[in-house]
């Protein structure tokens, strides 16, 4: 009996523990989204007069990096190598640096993503409180549980934050014992993001698709041409990474010329389409605006050049965009509506990319209607199969 009792204590705290984590949390996402959303709609509105000064921003990120931060440059890798138990502790100061590192990317032009600093955020204040908990496991629980308030406070989705944060850490095991207090954690971010007013990402999909044999062969075709598209996106940026890094050793020389390559490039390439978070495309892609053939390639050049140069931010708006606009692309040689193969290219190449399986069926789900979920797991999981086994996350472990 005493054993039980025991358990039920450990669920009680944890659960306790997972709240507490959601509401700062959810505060700490509101701050940093509402605050890019601001700077993203800065920037479009003058291009021309601050993309010139990307490489001159990478120089100011590494300078404070270098005099305040020290390795803490190594981003979502310190989250990984915590969660794999290969570093005791994740620095706090990591939290106010690359949020700040992410805003200053974002309002030169840099094309990166968001999901990163927000499982960072949730990561690193989970962990530093999971290690003051008695328990066995507690401080990977407690990451886990910051992992999934992160992605579900900044995206609103608290399902597919939930086993994002089960699934990445290592492709092959879930850690349930986190699901519980991770569920609340994300619930509670989500419930608070929300309430403050941050903007959530939703499209109301009114297309009527039959689940007849013909659509499921064209749904599972398309999950591979997404998986093989996400697991190259994954492969080349974790190459670029190495190769620029041995090219170029010296980061400040590093993000200074590739940020002039990268300025060059987004102000010749359609005047800035391709700068920051991605969402312009995602919205072009379900408005019926003009989305080109060459959008996603374009878009995971330039992705991949900044997040190599050693600019902050996360890729996964980035491989949304990606996605949806490859899925507006492929729409019509496959027949089917065009916003319901982007919607498919959405949550797929984010599957691919990831190395992650139920996480993203579940995003397509809460964005785009749960009715449609069948879909997403034949796509998702087409593209979890063929994607090379690569994986955006250098830090990933892989049982396979």
């Amino acid at each position: 009996m005493r054993k039980y009792v025991l358990e039920y204590k450990e669920i009680v705290v944890y659960a306790v523990m997972a709240v507490f984590i959601g509401l700062v949390v959810g505060l700490l996402d509101t701050l940093f989204g509402k605050v890019l959303l601001f700077i993203s709609d800065f920037r479009d509105n003058h291009i021309v007069y601050l993309i010139p000064f990307l490489s001159l921003a990478g120089l100011f990120i590494v300078y404070v990096y270098q005099k305040i931060g020290k390795d803490t440059n190594k981003g979502m890798s310190l989250v990984f190598a915590a969660g794999n138990e290969e570093l005791q502790e994740i620095p706090k100061r990591m939290i106010p640096l690359t949020i700040i590192g992410t805003w200053i990317t974002h309002l030169f032009g840099g094309s990166a993503g968001r999901e990163g600093v927000a499982v960072l955020i949730g990561g690193t204040f989970s962990h530093a409180i999971g290690r003051k908990i008695p328990y066995k496991n507690a401080s990977k629980i407690m990451l886990i549980t910051g992992m999934a308030a992160g992605f579900g406070g900044l995206f609103e989705t608290p399902f597919a934050a939930t086993f994002f944060a089960l699934e990445v850490l290592v492709v092959g095991k879930l850690e349930y014992l986190a699901l519980f207090p991770a569920l609340i954690a994300a619930l509670v971010a989500s419930s608070v993001s929300h309430f403050l007013g941050l903007e959530k990402y939703s499209v109301h999909l009114d297309v009527a698709v039959s689940m007849n044999s013909q659509t499921i062969v064209k749904t599972v075709v398309l999950g591979v041409f997404f998986g093989i598209v996400g697991g190259l996106f994954a492969y080349l940026l974790g190459h670029a990474k190495q190769t620029i890094g041995k090219k170029i050793p010296d980061l400040s020389k590093r993000i200074f010329f590739a940020g002039i390559v990268t300025s060059v490039l987004l102000l010749i390439l359609h005047m800035g389409r391709y700068s920051g978070l991605g969402t312009n495309l995602i919205a072009a892609s379900f408005n019926g605006e003009s989305i080109y053939s060459y959008d996603w390639v374009l878009k995971s050049i330039l992705t991949i050049i900044t997040l190599a140069a050693g600019f902050q931010g996360g890729e996964v708006t980035p491989i949304f965009s990606i996605g949806a606009s490859l899925g507006v692309w492929l729409a019509p040689l496959f027949g089917l509506p065009i916003e319901f193969v982007a919607a498919l290219g959405y949550a797929s190449v984010f599957a691919s990319a990831t190395n992650t399986l139920i996480a993203p069926a579940l995003i397509g789900a809460e964005v785009f209607g749960f009715e449609y979920l069948p879909f997403f797991l034949l796509a998702v999981c087409a593209a979890y199969v063929f994607n090379g086994n690569h994986s955006i996350y250098g830090g990933q472990k892989n049982l396979f």
